[in-house]
């Protein structure tokens, strides 16, 4: 007998992605362990199946059906590892929910992910991501994750370097990452904690709450009111989030377009670069709150693609063609999704 629990044939997918788009997996099963992984490697029924491994489902976007196997990974648990060269060690099971883990964090007065609150999804899916918002990424706060091998059988930790993180990107999302499956990750958070004003919006909100020392609770509270207040709850309407990448030019680049458009959001990279705000430019093209059939644009925030109710994911798709279309005319610059499309 599999090592594993039933799996489960022609199974909905609408709940497990954000967007709620209609979708079936093939056969569908729900993973705690790497024992369980190395059960479904191992059974010859499986071989040669597509596999897709599923988290919170809040950055992909299902086009089709999966013709293969889905491997949900639901492992629970969170644990405080202790302390190590002025950080402490956390971990987390990567089918953790992300904002509870965070929650978790603060609850026991742990500083260092607070600006990464409401950020839907899971622990796991996090540093694939490498999810980031108001002025902290995932890497700045990474140690290290346990993966389990589905080429090899095998089960081992990489460090930041193997991950390879880049600006959403890491190894997760190359050819080379495909086989690795997340099983839990580290965080290092710092005993000598000092707030990241370095994002001007939330610097703006902590100075009108009157806060001149806040504590990681409250920038952590501050962060979700920000987002309640511009995205839609995936809960309420269907979304993946923020959909494109923001896209980043060359100095001589965004220097072309700021002489055309003097109001260009910009910011400054350290290596010289210029990261251009996509929520922006999809706004200047006048995009915000507007539809194609039932998938639109959030009226609130540009950068959100929503499900009206019953879009499918090729109408999310001819709705980001068409946004892409139009910010490429007008300014030369191709935007880039986030969401894996599957």
């Amino acid at each position: 007998m599999p090592a594993y629990a039933p799996i489960v044939h022609d199974h909905s997918l609408v709940s497990l992605n954000t967007f709620r788009i209609p979708a079936r997996a093939r056969h569908y099963l729900r993973v705690n362990s790497a024992a369980e992984l190395d059960a479904v490697r191992c059974d010859p029924a499986l071989a040669g199946l597509p596999r897709l491994v599923l988290g919170g489902g809040s950055n992909v976007l299902f086009t089709r059906d999966f013709d293969g196997i889905v491997l949900h990974m639901t492992g629970q648990g969170r644990q405080v590892l202790g302390e190590q060269a002025g950080y402490r060690l956390v971990r987390a099971q990567a089918g953790e929910n992300w904002h509870a883990f965070v929650q978790w964090t603060l609850a026991q007065g742990f500083g260092g992910l607070e600006n990464l609150s409401l950020i839907p999804g899971t622990v796991g899916a996090a540093p694939i991501q490498n999810v980031g918002a108001y002025g902290t990424e995932t890497r700045d706060r990474f140690h290290s994750l346990t993966v389990y091998d589905m080429a090899s059988g095998t089960t081992r930790t990489l460090d930041a370097a193997a991950c390879r993180f880049g600006y959403r990107d890491s190894i997760f999302k190359h050819p080379e990452g495909n086989a690795l499956v997340v099983l839990d990750v580290t965080f290092a958070l710092p005993l000598a904690w000092t707030p990241n004003l370095r994002y001007a919006e939330l610097a703006q909100a902590v100075d009108a709450a009157g806060l001149a020392a806040p504590t990681p609770q409250e920038i952590g509270r501050i962060v979700e009111a920000i987002r309640r207040r511009k995205l839609p709850d995936p809960l309420e309407i269907g979304n993946a989030g923020s959909f494109f990448k923001n896209p980043v030019v060359s100095s001589a680049q965004c220097t072309e377009l700021l002489a055309q458009f003097p109001q260009l959001v910009h910011h400054a990279q350290p290596d010289g670069s210029q990261k251009l705000a996509a929520g922006w430019l999809i706004d200047q093209c006048g995009w915000k709150g507007k539809a194609l059939g039932a998938a639109g644009v959030y009226p609130k925030q540009a950068l959100v693609l929503v499900n009206l109710g019953g879009a499918t994911g090729q109408d999310v798709v001819r709705l980001a063609g068409a946004i892409q279309a139009d910010v490429a005319a007008r300014y030369g610059v191709q935007l880039e999704p986030e969401p894996v499309f599957i």
